[in-house]
């Protein structure tokens, strides 16, 4: 409860930190709800995520577990990191309903259809290296080694592997979200956006080598992704920038 001899500008962001806690605690138990549903699936749900790679094991091989804790840990990590990734829509409408207070009313009507395509530019992400990668960079590895060495990789590696794409994939297909704000913020423009396309190439490709694990596939098909990404993030900057008209503060 605020204290009413609590100097008036104190008393804003005392509020503003209960409010702040009370949405992380919500976003929270999102996060817990979905996990205590999924936790009884939570093999099946393992399975479902190792098919890209078992489906192309040769016969009579399957993955192992070298630890003794991962059949236990490594579908459990799984539920979890996913719980958190299905509550993405509840921790945006939080973080949505904690900013909009300060935010103007133009401002707002671009916010609220940002933060509902960067939910689906986020799962969109997701489901790329489900079905795009994975196939590819599991068919070739698993195709390219000596006959005799019997490919049977350790449940608790493939899932930090897979971990690691999923989020970087996520978060990379949301650079069209992240270029239109910087040119409507004013930060930049358009112009100067296309006038270093070129340094842009080079980082995608540097941030491919440094977002997935070290071959050349997975960093290429990271990479050039994050290109078209940034070149329709200047195609929509355009589209709003020629749509919204000049509004006062």
């Amino acid at each position: 409860m605020i204290d009413p001899n609590q100097p008036d500008d104190e008393q804003p962001i005392v509020s503003h930190l209960v409010e702040l806690r009370s949405r992380l605690m919500r976003a929270l138990l999102a996060i817990l709800i979905l996990f205590l549903c999924l936790f009884y699936f939570a093999n099946n749900l393992y399975e479902i995520v190792s098919e890209p790679l078992t489906a192309l094991l040769p016969a009579g091989t399957s993955m192992i577990a070298t630890d003794v804790t991962s059949p236990f840990f490594a579908p459990f990590k799984l539920t979890l990191v996913l719980s958190l990734f299905l509550a993405m829509p509840v921790i945006l409408h939080q973080v949505w309903g904690f900013i909009s207070p300060g935010l103007y009313k133009h401002e707002k009507r671009l916010a609220v259809p940002l933060l509902a395509s960067s939910i689906v530019l986020f799962y969109s992400g997701i489901a790329f290296a489900y079905f795009v990668v994975f196939p590819l960079i599991f068919g070739f590895f698993t195709s390219v080694g000596p006959e005799n060495v019997a490919v049977m990789t350790d449940i608790s590696s493939y899932l930090n592997f897979v971990l690691k794409i999923f989020f970087a994939f996520g978060v990379v297909f949301e650079i069209p979200i992240a270029t239109l704000l910087l040119v409507w913020s004013g930060i930049t423009d358009v112009q100067s956006l296309r006038a270093k396309r070129a340094y842009v190439i080079v980082g995608c490709f540097v941030l491919g080598m440094l977002l997935t694990p070290p071959d050349v596939i997975s960093q290429t098909l990271l990479a050039v992704p994050m290109w078209l990404l940034f070149e329709l993030g200047i195609i929509l900057a355009v589209i709003v920038k020629r749509k919204s008209p000049e509004v006062e503060e």
